[in-house]
Protein backbone atom coordinates (compact mmCIF):
# COMPACT_ATOMS: atom_id res chain seq x y z
CA UNK A 1 0.00 0.00 0.00
CA UNK A 2 1.56 3.35 -1.20
CA UNK A 3 2.32 6.26 1.58
CA UNK A 4 2.44 9.56 0.72
CA UNK A 5 4.12 12.93 1.00
CA UNK A 6 2.92 16.33 1.40
CA UNK A 7 4.45 16.73 -1.99
CA UNK A 8 3.31 13.43 -3.97
CA UNK A 9 -0.45 14.12 -3.04
CA UNK A 10 -0.53 17.44 -4.05
CA UNK A 11 0.96 16.05 -7.36
CA UNK A 12 -1.68 13.75 -7.38
CA UNK A 13 -4.20 16.28 -6.41
CA UNK A 14 -3.02 18.59 -9.48
CA UNK A 15 -3.19 15.80 -12.12
CA UNK A 16 -6.53 14.75 -11.53
CA UNK A 17 -7.98 18.07 -12.00
CA UNK A 18 -6.07 19.06 -14.54
CA UNK A 19 -5.25 15.34 -16.63
CA UNK A 20 -8.35 13.53 -15.52
CA UNK A 21 -11.02 16.45 -15.02
CA UNK A 22 -12.83 16.12 -11.99
CA UNK A 23 -13.18 19.13 -10.79
CA UNK A 24 -11.38 20.81 -7.23
CA UNK A 25 -14.88 20.88 -5.81
CA UNK A 26 -15.93 17.72 -6.62
CA UNK A 27 -12.45 16.30 -4.66
CA UNK A 28 -13.26 18.58 -1.56
CA UNK A 29 -16.57 17.59 -1.75
CA UNK A 30 -15.94 14.05 -1.51
CA UNK A 31 -13.22 14.17 1.18
CA UNK A 32 -15.67 15.62 3.09
CA UNK A 33 -18.36 13.39 2.77
CA UNK A 34 -16.01 10.34 3.40
CA UNK A 35 -14.75 12.14 6.89
CA UNK A 36 -17.55 12.75 7.78
CA UNK A 37 -18.90 9.14 7.55
CA UNK A 38 -15.90 8.21 9.92
CA UNK A 39 -16.64 10.94 11.73
CA UNK A 40 -20.38 9.57 12.75
CA UNK A 41 -18.68 5.88 13.33
CA UNK A 42 -16.31 7.66 15.69
CA UNK A 43 -18.37 9.93 17.78
CA UNK A 44 -21.59 8.06 17.80
CA UNK A 45 -22.53 10.47 20.62
CA UNK A 46 -22.20 13.36 18.60
CA UNK A 47 -25.71 14.16 18.18
CA UNK A 48 -26.46 16.31 21.21
CA UNK A 49 -22.89 17.64 21.47
CA UNK A 50 -21.82 20.68 20.79
CA UNK A 51 -19.00 20.67 17.77
CA UNK A 52 -16.51 23.13 16.85
CA UNK A 53 -14.66 23.38 13.37
CA UNK A 54 -11.96 24.78 13.60
CA UNK A 55 -10.45 25.81 10.13
CA UNK A 56 -7.84 27.67 8.40
CA UNK A 57 -8.50 29.46 5.16
CA UNK A 58 -6.36 26.74 2.89
CA UNK A 59 -8.35 23.43 1.70
CA UNK A 60 -7.85 21.99 5.19
CA UNK A 61 -10.52 24.52 6.08
CA UNK A 62 -12.16 23.92 3.13
CA UNK A 63 -13.13 19.99 3.74
CA UNK A 64 -13.90 21.17 7.54
CA UNK A 65 -16.67 23.49 5.82
CA UNK A 66 -17.95 20.77 3.98
CA UNK A 67 -18.06 18.42 7.22
CA UNK A 68 -19.61 20.88 9.15
CA UNK A 69 -22.64 21.76 6.37
CA UNK A 70 -23.07 17.59 6.68
CA UNK A 71 -23.14 17.49 9.71
CA UNK A 72 -25.64 21.09 10.41
CA UNK A 73 -27.59 19.36 7.64
CA UNK A 74 -28.42 16.74 10.88
CA UNK A 75 -29.86 19.18 12.70
CA UNK A 76 -26.14 18.76 14.51
CA UNK A 77 -24.98 21.80 16.60
CA UNK A 78 -22.11 22.93 14.86
CA UNK A 79 -20.06 26.06 15.15
CA UNK A 80 -17.14 27.05 13.28
CA UNK A 81 -14.31 29.32 14.07
CA UNK A 82 -12.22 30.57 11.44
CA UNK A 83 -8.76 31.74 11.85
CA UNK A 84 -8.89 34.07 8.92
CA UNK A 85 -10.84 36.85 7.57
CA UNK A 86 -13.99 35.86 5.61
CA UNK A 87 -12.87 37.64 2.39
CA UNK A 88 -9.41 36.13 2.54
CA UNK A 89 -10.67 32.61 2.34
CA UNK A 90 -10.25 31.62 -1.34
CA UNK A 91 -11.20 29.39 -4.61
CA UNK A 92 -13.15 25.91 -3.54
CA UNK A 93 -12.78 26.54 0.01
CA UNK A 94 -14.40 30.05 -0.09
CA UNK A 95 -16.84 28.24 -2.15
CA UNK A 96 -18.02 25.86 0.79
CA UNK A 97 -17.41 28.57 3.13
CA UNK A 98 -20.43 30.10 1.91
CA UNK A 99 -22.83 27.53 1.43
CA UNK A 100 -22.77 27.62 5.29
CA UNK A 101 -25.05 30.77 5.38
CA UNK A 102 -28.09 29.32 3.97
CA UNK A 103 -27.70 26.76 6.89
CA UNK A 104 -27.30 29.37 9.32
CA UNK A 105 -23.61 27.57 10.54
CA UNK A 106 -22.51 29.94 12.76
CA UNK A 107 -18.77 31.15 11.49
CA UNK A 108 -17.25 32.63 14.19
CA UNK A 109 -13.77 34.90 12.25
CA UNK A 110 -10.57 34.67 14.75
CA UNK A 111 -7.99 35.80 12.84
CA UNK A 112 -6.01 37.16 15.47
CA UNK A 113 -5.10 36.67 18.93
CA UNK A 114 -7.11 39.63 20.58
CA UNK A 115 -10.31 37.83 18.78
CA UNK A 116 -9.20 34.22 19.74
CA UNK A 117 -8.86 36.00 23.77
CA UNK A 118 -12.49 37.15 23.29
CA UNK A 119 -13.64 33.74 21.62
CA UNK A 120 -12.14 31.34 24.44
CA UNK A 121 -14.93 31.46 27.01
CA UNK A 122 -17.57 30.19 23.82
CA UNK A 123 -15.05 27.80 22.77
CA UNK A 124 -14.55 26.40 26.28
CA UNK A 125 -18.59 24.87 25.39
CA UNK A 126 -17.90 22.77 22.64
CA UNK A 127 -17.73 19.42 23.27
CA UNK A 128 -16.29 17.65 20.63
CA UNK A 129 -13.05 19.78 18.00
CA UNK A 130 -13.23 19.13 14.16
CA UNK A 131 -9.24 19.61 13.43
CA UNK A 132 -9.13 21.31 10.43
CA UNK A 133 -6.49 24.08 10.65
CA UNK A 134 -3.39 23.44 9.09
CA UNK A 135 -3.10 20.54 6.57
CA UNK A 136 -0.45 18.20 4.75
CA UNK A 137 1.77 20.95 3.89
CA UNK A 138 3.13 22.17 7.36
CA UNK A 139 7.21 22.24 7.29
CA UNK A 140 8.06 24.44 10.15
CA UNK A 141 7.51 25.39 13.44
CA UNK A 142 3.52 26.53 14.60
CA UNK A 143 3.69 29.92 15.86
CA UNK A 144 2.05 32.88 16.85
CA UNK A 145 -2.43 32.25 17.86
CA UNK A 146 -1.72 28.96 15.91
CA UNK A 147 -0.15 27.60 18.34
CA UNK A 148 -2.33 29.19 21.36
CA UNK A 149 -5.51 27.81 19.31
CA UNK A 150 -3.85 24.16 19.04
CA UNK A 151 -2.65 24.39 22.82
CA UNK A 152 -6.16 25.40 23.84
CA UNK A 153 -7.97 22.68 21.96
CA UNK A 154 -5.52 20.25 23.41
CA UNK A 155 -5.85 21.58 27.20
CA UNK A 156 -9.78 21.26 26.87
CA UNK A 157 -9.88 17.25 27.26
CA UNK A 158 -12.31 16.98 24.53
CA UNK A 159 -12.01 14.66 21.69
CA UNK A 160 -10.88 15.87 19.11
CA UNK A 161 -11.11 14.90 15.03
CA UNK A 162 -8.61 15.60 12.85
CA UNK A 163 -9.09 16.64 8.58
CA UNK A 164 -6.59 14.94 6.47
CA UNK A 165 -3.71 15.16 9.49
CA UNK A 166 -3.40 16.41 13.15
CA UNK A 167 -2.58 20.04 12.67
CA UNK A 168 1.08 20.90 13.64
CA UNK A 169 2.14 17.30 12.57
CA UNK A 170 4.69 16.70 9.80
CA UNK A 171 3.14 14.36 7.23
CA UNK A 172 6.71 13.37 5.79
CA UNK A 173 8.46 12.74 8.72
CA UNK A 174 5.65 12.15 11.73
CA UNK A 175 7.70 15.11 13.74
CA UNK A 176 5.50 17.40 15.49
CA UNK A 177 6.16 21.01 14.72
CA UNK A 178 6.60 22.23 17.57
CA UNK A 179 2.74 21.53 19.01
CA UNK A 180 0.86 19.34 17.23
CA UNK A 181 -3.41 18.51 17.61
CA UNK A 182 -3.37 15.10 19.81
CA UNK A 183 -6.12 13.65 17.59
CA UNK A 184 -8.46 10.81 18.63
CA UNK A 185 -9.35 10.27 15.29
CA UNK A 186 -8.31 11.18 11.44
CA UNK A 187 -9.81 11.14 8.08
CA UNK A 188 -7.39 11.11 5.73
CA UNK A 189 -7.53 11.29 1.75
CA UNK A 190 -6.89 8.92 -0.85
CA UNK A 191 -3.93 7.21 0.77
CA UNK A 192 -1.90 7.39 4.34
CA UNK A 193 0.83 10.13 4.99
CA UNK A 194 4.18 8.92 5.77
CA UNK A 195 3.86 10.82 9.34
CA UNK A 196 0.76 9.03 10.22
CA UNK A 197 2.33 5.32 10.10
CA UNK A 198 6.07 6.81 11.49
CA UNK A 199 6.15 7.66 15.61
CA UNK A 200 5.15 9.87 17.43
CA UNK A 201 3.07 10.91 14.77
CA UNK A 202 0.95 7.54 14.76
CA UNK A 203 0.08 8.56 18.46
CA UNK A 204 -1.11 11.86 17.43
CA UNK A 205 -3.43 10.29 14.53
CA UNK A 206 -4.93 8.13 16.49
CA UNK A 207 -7.87 5.66 14.84
CA UNK A 208 -6.55 6.43 11.03
CA UNK A 209 -9.35 5.97 7.83
CA UNK A 210 -8.63 6.25 4.42
CA UNK A 211 -11.12 7.89 2.42
CA UNK A 212 -11.82 7.38 -1.47
CA UNK A 213 -11.66 11.05 -2.69
CA UNK A 214 -11.69 9.74 -6.59
CA UNK A 215 -8.35 9.65 -7.62
CA UNK A 216 -7.29 6.87 -10.33
CA UNK A 217 -5.56 4.64 -9.60
CA UNK A 218 -3.35 4.83 -12.82
CA UNK A 219 -2.53 8.34 -11.40
CA UNK A 220 -1.14 7.35 -8.41
CA UNK A 221 0.91 4.61 -10.28
CA UNK A 222 2.41 7.72 -12.24
CA UNK A 223 3.38 9.38 -9.45
CA UNK A 224 4.94 6.17 -7.87
CA UNK A 225 5.35 6.95 -4.40
CA UNK A 226 8.55 5.60 -2.99
CA UNK A 227 6.87 4.95 0.27
CA UNK A 228 4.89 1.63 1.08
CA UNK A 229 3.03 0.37 4.50
CA UNK A 230 3.92 -3.45 4.68
CA UNK A 231 1.48 -5.95 4.75
CA UNK A 232 0.69 -9.25 4.89
CA UNK A 233 0.02 -9.30 1.05
CA UNK A 234 3.28 -8.16 -0.17
CA UNK A 235 4.82 -11.24 1.92
CA UNK A 236 3.11 -13.99 1.19
CA UNK A 237 5.28 -16.18 -1.24
CA UNK A 238 7.23 -16.46 1.94
CA UNK A 239 4.74 -18.19 3.68
CA UNK A 240 3.64 -21.17 0.43
CA UNK A 241 3.41 -24.36 1.13
CA UNK A 242 6.72 -26.52 0.64
CA UNK A 243 6.98 -29.16 -1.86
CA UNK A 244 5.84 -32.46 -0.44
CA UNK A 245 9.11 -33.92 -0.25
CA UNK A 246 11.47 -31.01 0.41
CA UNK A 247 14.44 -32.11 2.83
CA UNK A 248 17.01 -29.60 4.79
CA UNK A 249 19.44 -29.74 1.92
CA UNK A 250 16.63 -28.01 0.09
CA UNK A 251 15.79 -25.18 2.27
CA UNK A 252 18.92 -23.27 2.51
CA UNK A 253 22.19 -23.20 4.90
CA UNK A 254 23.14 -20.49 6.91
CA UNK A 255 26.39 -19.57 8.39
CA UNK A 256 26.43 -17.25 11.78
CA UNK A 257 29.57 -15.42 12.95
CA UNK A 258 28.57 -14.65 16.25
CA UNK A 259 29.39 -14.23 19.90
CA UNK A 260 32.36 -13.46 22.30
CA UNK A 261 32.77 -14.09 26.41
CA UNK A 262 29.52 -12.66 27.49
CA UNK A 263 27.36 -12.35 24.48
CA UNK A 264 26.93 -16.04 23.86
CA UNK A 265 23.22 -15.70 24.08
CA UNK A 266 23.35 -13.53 21.27
CA UNK A 267 25.02 -16.02 18.82
CA UNK A 268 22.70 -18.81 20.27
CA UNK A 269 19.26 -16.62 19.38
CA UNK A 270 20.58 -15.74 15.89
CA UNK A 271 21.08 -19.32 15.11
CA UNK A 272 18.18 -20.31 16.63
CA UNK A 273 15.65 -18.18 15.28
CA UNK A 274 16.76 -18.97 11.78
CA UNK A 275 15.97 -22.24 12.14
CA UNK A 276 12.39 -21.37 13.66
CA UNK A 277 12.11 -19.20 10.38
CA UNK A 278 12.34 -22.74 8.36
CA UNK A 279 16.36 -22.60 7.44
CA UNK A 280 16.86 -26.22 6.77
CA UNK A 281 20.50 -25.88 8.10
CA UNK A 282 22.64 -23.50 10.51
CA UNK A 283 26.44 -23.79 11.35
CA UNK A 284 27.08 -21.53 13.69
CA UNK A 285 30.61 -20.13 14.05
CA UNK A 286 32.43 -19.26 17.27
CA UNK A 287 35.27 -18.62 19.03
CA UNK A 288 37.09 -21.74 19.99
CA UNK A 289 36.73 -21.37 24.25
CA UNK A 290 33.32 -20.69 23.30
CA UNK A 291 32.55 -23.45 21.76
CA UNK A 292 31.63 -25.99 24.47
CA UNK A 293 29.04 -23.74 25.59
CA UNK A 294 27.25 -23.16 22.18
CA UNK A 295 27.62 -26.69 21.21
CA UNK A 296 25.39 -27.60 24.79
CA UNK A 297 23.69 -24.96 24.43
CA UNK A 298 22.53 -24.78 20.48
CA UNK A 299 21.70 -28.39 19.61
CA UNK A 300 19.61 -28.35 16.41
CA UNK A 301 22.52 -25.94 15.27
CA UNK A 302 25.97 -27.10 14.28
CA UNK A 303 28.74 -25.51 15.58
CA UNK A 304 32.03 -24.89 14.45
CA UNK A 305 35.39 -23.83 16.96
CA UNK A 306 37.20 -20.87 15.00
CA UNK A 307 40.56 -19.97 16.03
CA UNK A 308 41.00 -17.28 18.32
CA UNK A 309 42.97 -14.40 18.56
CA UNK A 310 43.07 -14.68 22.80
CA UNK A 311 40.63 -16.15 25.26
CA UNK A 312 36.61 -15.54 23.10
CA UNK A 313 38.32 -13.24 20.61
CA UNK A 314 37.96 -13.77 16.87
CA UNK A 315 40.33 -11.95 14.39
CA UNK A 316 42.43 -12.74 11.11
CA UNK A 317 43.44 -15.85 12.13
CA UNK A 318 39.67 -17.57 11.45
CA UNK A 319 39.32 -15.55 8.51
CA UNK A 320 40.56 -18.67 6.20
CA UNK A 321 38.03 -21.02 8.36
CA UNK A 322 34.89 -18.47 7.95
CA UNK A 323 35.61 -18.77 3.95
CA UNK A 324 36.33 -22.16 3.97
CA UNK A 325 32.87 -22.54 5.86
CA UNK A 326 30.66 -20.27 3.39
CA UNK A 327 31.81 -21.83 0.60
CA UNK A 328 28.62 -24.07 0.55
CA UNK A 329 26.09 -21.55 2.53
CA UNK A 330 23.16 -19.83 1.06
CA UNK A 331 23.96 -16.47 3.54
CA UNK A 332 26.10 -15.19 6.21
CA UNK A 333 24.80 -13.38 9.17
CA UNK A 334 27.28 -11.31 10.80
CA UNK A 335 28.01 -9.63 13.87
CA UNK A 336 25.58 -10.34 17.14
CA UNK A 337 27.77 -10.15 19.89
CA UNK A 338 30.99 -10.78 18.22
CA UNK A 339 32.74 -8.05 20.41
CA UNK A 340 35.05 -4.88 18.80
CA UNK A 341 38.41 -5.47 19.58
CA UNK A 342 40.39 -4.42 16.64
CA UNK A 343 41.33 -7.90 15.23
CA UNK A 344 38.03 -8.14 15.15
CA UNK A 345 37.17 -5.16 13.60
CA UNK A 346 39.93 -6.13 10.82
CA UNK A 347 38.21 -9.56 10.32
CA UNK A 348 35.06 -8.25 9.78
CA UNK A 349 36.16 -5.90 7.05
CA UNK A 350 38.06 -9.15 5.12
CA UNK A 351 34.98 -10.79 5.36
CA UNK A 352 33.25 -7.72 3.87
CA UNK A 353 35.04 -7.56 1.09
CA UNK A 354 35.89 -11.30 0.09
CA UNK A 355 32.37 -12.79 0.94
CA UNK A 356 30.32 -13.89 -2.03
CA UNK A 357 26.87 -14.71 -0.20
CA UNK A 358 24.26 -12.42 0.69
CA UNK A 359 25.06 -11.01 4.14
CA UNK A 360 23.02 -9.81 7.30
CA UNK A 361 24.99 -7.43 9.36
CA UNK A 362 24.05 -6.61 13.11
CA UNK A 363 25.38 -4.91 16.47
CA UNK A 364 29.07 -5.18 16.37
CA UNK A 365 29.08 -6.16 13.05
CA UNK A 366 27.96 -2.68 12.53
CA UNK A 367 30.17 -1.14 15.17
CA UNK A 368 32.95 -2.71 13.45
CA UNK A 369 32.15 -0.47 10.80
CA UNK A 370 31.82 2.84 12.08
CA UNK A 371 34.12 4.78 10.06
CA UNK A 372 34.92 2.78 7.87
CA UNK A 373 31.41 2.47 5.80
CA UNK A 374 33.32 3.48 2.48
CA UNK A 375 33.85 -0.70 2.39
CA UNK A 376 30.25 -1.35 1.41
CA UNK A 377 30.21 1.06 -2.03
CA UNK A 378 32.63 -2.09 -3.67
CA UNK A 379 31.26 -4.64 -2.55
CA UNK A 380 29.33 -7.21 -4.78
CA UNK A 381 27.03 -8.75 -2.83
CA UNK A 382 23.61 -8.17 -1.09
CA UNK A 383 24.30 -6.71 1.77
CA UNK A 384 21.34 -5.91 4.64
CA UNK A 385 22.37 -3.93 7.52
CA UNK A 386 19.70 -3.63 10.90
CA UNK A 387 20.84 -1.08 13.13
CA UNK A 388 18.81 0.73 16.02
CA UNK A 389 18.77 4.35 16.03
CA UNK A 390 22.12 4.02 18.25
CA UNK A 391 23.84 2.19 16.01
CA UNK A 392 22.52 3.77 12.95
CA UNK A 393 23.56 7.50 14.62
CA UNK A 394 27.33 5.99 14.98
CA UNK A 395 27.30 4.56 11.21
CA UNK A 396 26.37 8.20 10.26
CA UNK A 397 28.28 10.04 12.87
CA UNK A 398 25.28 11.63 14.05
CA UNK A 399 22.92 11.97 17.11
CA UNK A 400 19.67 9.08 17.56
CA UNK A 401 17.56 12.66 17.79
CA UNK A 402 18.98 13.65 14.48
CA UNK A 403 18.17 9.93 12.79
CA UNK A 404 14.61 9.58 14.76
CA UNK A 405 13.50 13.11 13.22
CA UNK A 406 13.59 11.74 10.01
CA UNK A 407 13.90 7.67 10.04
CA UNK A 408 13.09 7.41 6.41
CA UNK A 409 14.87 10.12 5.04
CA UNK A 410 17.79 8.68 7.44
CA UNK A 411 17.29 4.89 5.94
CA UNK A 412 16.77 5.63 2.25
CA UNK A 413 19.66 7.83 1.69
CA UNK A 414 22.33 5.51 3.48
CA UNK A 415 20.55 2.49 1.59
CA UNK A 416 21.10 4.74 -1.63
CA UNK A 417 24.59 6.18 -0.87
CA UNK A 418 25.90 2.80 0.31
CA UNK A 419 24.31 0.36 -2.10
CA UNK A 420 23.01 -1.77 0.98
CA UNK A 421 19.62 -2.55 2.37
CA UNK A 422 18.38 -0.82 5.73
CA UNK A 423 16.56 -2.18 8.26
CA UNK A 424 15.99 0.55 10.85
CA UNK A 425 14.70 -0.98 14.18
CA UNK A 426 12.56 0.65 16.16
CA UNK A 427 8.75 1.75 16.53
CA UNK A 428 7.53 1.67 12.49
CA UNK A 429 10.85 0.07 11.51
CA UNK A 430 11.64 1.32 8.42
CA UNK A 431 13.27 -0.95 5.37
CA UNK A 432 14.90 0.85 2.63
CA UNK A 433 16.26 0.00 -0.28
CA UNK A 434 19.20 1.23 -2.65
CA UNK A 435 16.47 2.07 -5.30
CA UNK A 436 15.51 4.88 -2.79
CA UNK A 437 12.09 2.86 -1.94
CA UNK A 438 11.24 2.65 1.49
CA UNK A 439 8.67 0.37 3.94
CA UNK A 440 7.43 1.13 7.11
CA UNK A 441 6.46 -2.09 9.16
CA UNK A 442 3.32 -2.03 11.23
CA UNK A 443 3.47 -5.07 13.62
CA UNK A 444 5.35 -5.09 16.94
CA UNK A 445 4.72 -3.15 20.05
CA UNK A 446 6.72 -1.87 23.17
CA UNK A 447 7.19 -5.05 24.58
CA UNK A 448 10.09 -5.63 22.25
CA UNK A 449 12.50 -3.02 24.18
CA UNK A 450 14.49 -5.71 25.40
CA UNK A 451 17.62 -7.56 25.35
CA UNK A 452 18.11 -10.28 22.04
CA UNK A 453 15.33 -9.43 20.18
CA UNK A 454 17.54 -7.42 17.47
CA UNK A 455 19.40 -10.87 17.70
CA UNK A 456 16.00 -13.22 16.62
CA UNK A 457 15.22 -10.43 14.18
CA UNK A 458 18.46 -11.26 12.47
CA UNK A 459 17.97 -14.95 12.29
CA UNK A 460 14.98 -14.40 10.78
CA UNK A 461 15.70 -12.56 8.03
CA UNK A 462 19.15 -14.40 7.36
CA UNK A 463 16.84 -17.78 7.55
CA UNK A 464 15.03 -16.40 5.04
CA UNK A 465 17.49 -15.34 2.82
CA UNK A 466 19.17 -18.75 3.42
CA UNK A 467 15.86 -20.40 2.08
CA UNK A 468 16.43 -18.83 -1.34
CA UNK A 469 14.13 -15.29 -0.77
CA UNK A 470 15.32 -12.09 -1.97
CA UNK A 471 16.88 -9.98 0.38
CA UNK A 472 14.14 -7.30 -0.42
CA UNK A 473 11.48 -9.81 0.34
CA UNK A 474 13.50 -11.59 3.26
CA UNK A 475 14.42 -8.32 5.19
CA UNK A 476 10.25 -7.63 4.43
CA UNK A 477 8.69 -10.90 5.78
CA UNK A 478 11.44 -10.63 9.20
CA UNK A 479 10.19 -7.52 10.17
CA UNK A 480 6.76 -8.44 9.69
CA UNK A 481 6.69 -11.65 11.30
CA UNK A 482 8.79 -10.76 13.80
CA UNK A 483 6.47 -8.15 14.82
CA UNK A 484 3.56 -10.11 14.68
CA UNK A 485 4.65 -12.54 17.03
CA UNK A 486 5.69 -10.03 19.87
CA UNK A 487 1.92 -8.70 19.24
CA UNK A 488 0.34 -12.12 19.65
CA UNK A 489 2.29 -11.80 23.61
CA UNK A 490 1.33 -8.62 24.43
CA UNK A 491 -2.55 -9.28 22.78
CA UNK A 492 -2.80 -12.35 24.80
CA UNK A 493 -0.38 -12.48 27.86
CA UNK A 494 1.14 -9.18 28.47
CA UNK A 495 1.86 -6.17 27.51
CA UNK A 496 5.37 -6.42 28.16
CA UNK A 497 7.61 -8.79 30.20
CA UNK A 498 8.12 -11.71 27.57
CA UNK A 499 11.16 -12.68 26.71
CA UNK A 500 12.99 -12.52 23.02
CA UNK A 501 13.40 -16.18 23.34
CA UNK A 502 10.11 -16.71 24.09
CA UNK A 503 9.35 -14.44 20.91
CA UNK A 504 11.75 -16.93 18.75
CA UNK A 505 9.93 -19.90 19.72
CA UNK A 506 6.71 -18.75 18.88
CA UNK A 507 7.25 -17.90 15.24
CA UNK A 508 6.47 -21.23 13.99
CA UNK A 509 2.89 -20.38 15.09
CA UNK A 510 2.96 -16.91 13.62
CA UNK A 511 3.93 -18.39 10.35
CA UNK A 512 0.92 -21.20 10.93
CA UNK A 513 -1.53 -18.01 11.03
CA UNK A 514 -0.08 -16.52 7.85
CA UNK A 515 0.70 -20.04 5.79
CA UNK A 516 -3.28 -20.87 6.50
CA UNK A 517 -4.27 -17.62 4.84
CA UNK A 518 -2.27 -17.97 1.72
Amino acid sequence: MYLVTASEMQKMDRLTIESFGIPGMVLMENAGRGATRFFLDQFGDAENKKIGVVAGRGNNGGDGFVIARYLAQKKMRITVYLLSESHKVKGDAAANLNLLHPLKVPVIEMPDQDSFSRHKTHMRHEAIWIDAILGTGLKSDVKGFFKDVIDFINGSNKPVFSVDIASGLNSDTGQPCGICIQAKATATFAFAKTGHILFPGADYTGNLEIVDIGIPPYIADDVRPLQHLLTLDLIRAVFQPRPSDAHKGHTGHLLVIAGSPGKTGAAAMTALSAMRAGAGLVTLGVPSSLNPILEAHVTEAMTDSLPEVREGILGETSFSRIMDLLSDKKCIALGPGIGTAPETKTLVHRILQKSTKPMVIDADGLNNLVGHTEILKNLKIPVILTPHPGEMARLINTTVAEVQKDRIHCAREFAKNFNTHVVLKGAGSVVAHPDGSAFINPTGNPGMASGGMGDVLTGIIAGFIAQGHSPELAAHAGVYLHGATADAFANTKAPFGYLATEVQNAIPETIKKFADSV
